[in-house]
């Protein structure tokens, strides 16, 4: 049975390993090996996870986890961007475990954080452009793109655009 709660410093590794596989999944075939170690070394490092598992606010509302006697099969991450304007910061899953509902629930256990806590009205995120794991599953839940703008985090000789996507929650 999988169960979705707030993360704490007992899930750590098991975020950075599900974030870290995930994004590898997700990118490896359009990204350099370079691109992709760096976002992994910023972002899914032990020091930053267990900070962002410890330090819960408005604009960070910590890692909701997916679980599963114990393993961490997903994970996501958001905040509040604006008044009522809450946006999902990071979504992986174990890329043996995707379309399981995983993500489905690991969404609904974060909007309805930014909406009952934050009262958030509305819900952004950022898809790189042409991650066919990404874009069906947002657009699924009813988010729609609405522009393009350049990626986080481009290195030299390296530019990935993202696709900004919106939805009413």
């Amino acid at each position: 049975m999988i169960h979705i709660t707030l993360a704490n410093s007992d899930h750590v590794a098991g975020i950075s390993k599900v974030c870290s596989d995930g994004f590898r999944a997700t990118h490896s075939e359009k990204r350099s090996d370079k691109y992709i170690q760096g976002i992994i070394e910023e972002f899914y490092n032990h020091d930053r996870i267990l900070k962002e598992v410890s330090e819960m606010s408005r604009d960070w509302g910590g890692y909701f986890v997916a679980l599963e006697d114990g393993e961490v099969l997903g994970a996501i991450g958001g905040g509040i961007i604006g008044e009522g304007i809450g946006e999902v910061f990071v979504l992986y899953l174990d890329p043996e475990r995707r379309n399981e509902g995983i993500g489905t629930k690991l969404l609904d256990a974060l909007t309805k954080q930014q909406k009952e806590q934050f009262n958030a009205t509305e819900q952004w995120v950022s898809v790189a452009k042409g991650n066919q794991k990404g874009i069906p599953f947002y657009e699924a839940r009813g988010f729609v793109v609405q522009h393009e703008r350049p990626g986080y985090h481009d290195i030299e000789g390296e530019s990935y655009p993202a696709l900004r996507y919106y939805r009413k929650i």
